[in-house]
């Protein structure tokens, strides 16, 4: 078996991944996946012994749990039945891929099906022979990270034109990247309607019941100096089940939130992520912390908040708010909140 080859397919995928560096899974996904086939010939053959299937895959996921991939493999280490003689030989296929469960670390169930196109030599007489297959297969793949994993699968063949049957068993490793969702992107506000407003206290001149207030002075809506009080806003963003991506309809509290700190520049705030029970602890703190950083750079980068005035803390399952036993109550826990409160002047 040539080791050395199986080893530089496996650091060429572990390279692609540790470059990119992204959110790797869901739709948009491009998959590259190195492997090492045990491959079981039917007995009416003429190889003289079982060989390997050494090669790579390059897949693509149309949704975020079906892939379509392209693989290549050559046959090793196998030995005509009659004359000894090594026989070389490729497979290529194409696949379609069902994933279970949700993207993400951890484990993946899969099934695949597909076609495949066999040249292989011959024992007897040369030449080659040509043979294409219907695949059916199964097996799992566990996410170490967002980026690699490994995997374990048999796949059935299906010779369409001898009417026999194979099948082949092995190992993989691999590695996705550039399924991020794309960025969301907020409408542009409407123009504000122009007025005129010589003191520039945001009240136009025509309702303004106190012209000439000083400059920096808060108004009420007459225009006139406003009684100082507290004042304060919240916000309570929620996630979809394992999920760190803020939703669209978010966008409008957040910015709420974002135009009140602007508006009282002395303010600061901490965003809290929380998640509800379901994963280990060390999984949902990671995750709780991913979604405080998310709407923190919403915050920051979308509506202008100064970093150093946000920050962000992950609080895992720790804090929930509703019952985690139902599913409406895992909904109210799988959230990020934050508070921010100025004196009104």
């Amino acid at each position: 078996m040539n080791m050395h080859k199986s080893a530089g397919l496996v650091l060429s995928a572990l390279m692609v991944a540790v470059s990119m560096g992204v959110q790797a899974q869901g739709q948009g996904a491009v998959e590259v996946e190195a492997f090492d086939q045990y491959y079981v010939p039917d007995s009416s053959r003429d190889l003289g012994n079982h060989g390997a299937l050494l090669g790579g895959s390059l897949g693509y996921y149309l949704t975020d749990d079906v892939a379509l991939g392209l693989s290549y493999g050559e046959y090793h280490d196998m030995r005509g039945e009659t004359s000894g003689k090594n026989i070389k030989g490729s497979l290529s296929a194409l696949n379609a891929t069902y994933n279970f469960g949700t993207p993400g670390v951890g484990l993946r169930p899969y099934l695949l099906a597909g076609v495949a196109h066999q040249s292989i030599g011959q024992d007897a007489r040369g030449g080659r022979d040509r043979s294409t297959f219907v695949d059916i297969g199964a097996g799992l793949k566990y996410y170490f990270t967002e980026n690699l994993f490994a995997g374990a699968g048999v796949t059935g063949m299906h010779n369409l034109d001898a009417g026999d049957s194979e099948y082949m068993a092995g190992l993989s490793v691999g590695a996705n990247f550039g399924g991020a969702g794309k960025k969301i992107e907020e409408p542009a506000p409407a123009a504000p309607v122009a007025c005129t407003d010589a003191d520039n206290d945001g009240v136009c001149d025509d309702l303004d019941k106190c012209p000439g207030t000083e400059a920096n002075v808060t108004v009420d809506a007459d225009g006139c100096p406003a009684a100082a009080e507290a004042v304060r806003v919240e916000l309570d963003v929620k996630f979809d089940f394992d999920k760190a991506a803020v939703k669209q309809e978010s966008y409008s509290e957040i910015k709420t939130v974002a135009d009140f700190m602007n508006q009282y520049p002395q303010t600061t705030t901490t965003v809290e992520g929380h998640t509800d029970s379901v994963g280990s602890d060390a999984y949902n703190q990671q995750l709780s912390q991913r979604r405080a950083d998310a709407v923190r750079q919403v915050m920051v980068d979308q509506y202008g908040v100064a970093a150093e005035r946000v920050s962000a803390v992950g609080e895992g399952e720790s804090q929930p708010v509703a019952d985690n036993a139902t599913a409406e109550g895992r909904a109210l826990n799988r959230r990020v909140e934050a508070s921010v409160e100025a004196q009104a002047k």
